[in-house]
């Protein structure tokens, strides 16, 4: 069984795996996009309490906490990028930039075993979700759009006037 949808007086045919795959995609993106926002958030409104599930040996305190709130924001920005491209429906765009966001959760988990911090919580969380979000990235990138068929409209250019059938 296939999915018809209709655009522009094309119509494309999805093949049921592949709407899987793309509510898949959906849904982890979403997972994504919300869990870091709550990490953020986290940071914002409780700096010190979150730092200490980071999995560094020590965290600053006192007046030089404050640059926790810049690890909040950066969070929550990194959360509003994925969800503003999900919704606007540039996916092969959205694929890309949580592809970059990856280096973020790759790089949080060397600093922390550079540093000498929890094993663990570098692995378990922080390359975890690294690899979550290749995944999710690698769906994005993969979907297939399907076949895109005739409805019977010639399309028009916007420019010059003439038929997309026109040579």
């Amino acid at each position: 069984m296939s999915a018809l949808t209709s655009t522009a007086g094309t119509t494309t045919v999805r093949p049921a795996g592949s709407r899987l795959r793309v509510n898949l995609a959906t849904v982890f993106t979403v997972l994504v996009a919300l869990g870091i926002g709550y990490v953020g958030v986290s940071y914002l409104f409780a700096p010190e309490h979150t730092a200490s599930g980071f999995g560094m040996p020590v965290w600053p305190r006192g007046e030089a906490a404050d640059f926790l709130t810049v690890k909040g924001f950066r969070d929550v920005v990194s959360g509003l990028v994925p969800l503003a491209l999900l919704l606007t429906g540039h996916r092969r765009a959205l694929g890309w930039a949580l592809l970059a966001e990856s280096v973020t959760p790759f790089g949080d988990g060397t600093t922390i075993l550079v540093h000498h911090g929890s094993t663990a919580t570098a692995l378990g969380v922080h390359y975890a979700t690294a690899v979550f979000v290749v995944v999710t990235a690698v769906l994005l990138l993969t979907e297939r759009t399907g076949r895109t068929e005739r409805t019977g409209r010639t399309e028009r250019s916007g420019r010059t006037g003439r038929s997309s059938t026109e040579g």
